[in-house]
C-alpha cells in the first residue's frame, strides 16, 4: 500500500480520536465482521454481484488490517512475506501444482 494512503488511513482515526477504541481484539472483530459482510456480496449469486459493494467491504477490511498493523506495531512486507516464506515450505510446487489439498494431504 501506498504511504500516502496509510498516513490517510492514520490521520483519519487520529482526527476522531478513534484510537483509543481499537485494542487488537476489537480490530480483530471488526475484520472478520467486514469480511462476513465481503461473503454477503456473493450469498445468493457468485456470478451477479455489485462490485462497488465488493469494493467498499474489501477497503473495509484492509483498513482495519492497517489499524492493526499500526496498534501491533508491524510491518505488512515483513510479515507477508514471512507467511509467503512459510506457505512455499508446506505447498511445494512439485507436489500443490494444481491441487487444492491441505499441506498435511500433499
Amino acid at each position: 500500500m501506498k504511504q500516502t494512503t496509510i498516513d490517510r488511513i492514520r490521520k483519519f482515526s487520529e482526527d476522531r480520536d478513534w484510537d483509543q477504541f481499537h485494542s487488537p481484539e476489537n480490530l480483530a472483530k471488526s475484520i472478520v465482521i467486514e469480511a462476513a459482510e465481503l461473503l454477503e456480496c456473493f450469498q445468493w449469486d457468485n456470478e451477479n454481484y455489485d462490485l462497488q459493494n465488493v469494493k467498499e467491504e474489501l477497503a473495509d477490511i484492509i483498513v482495519y488490517c492497517q489499524d492493526l498493523l499500526d496498534k501491533l506495531g508491524l510491518d505488512v512486507d515483513e510479515i507477508v512475506n514471512m507467511k509467503m516464506t512459510q506457505n512455499e515450505e508446506k505447498y511445494p510446487v512439485e507436489k500443490a501444482r494444481g491441487k487444492a489439498d491441505k499441506y498435511d494431504q500433499l
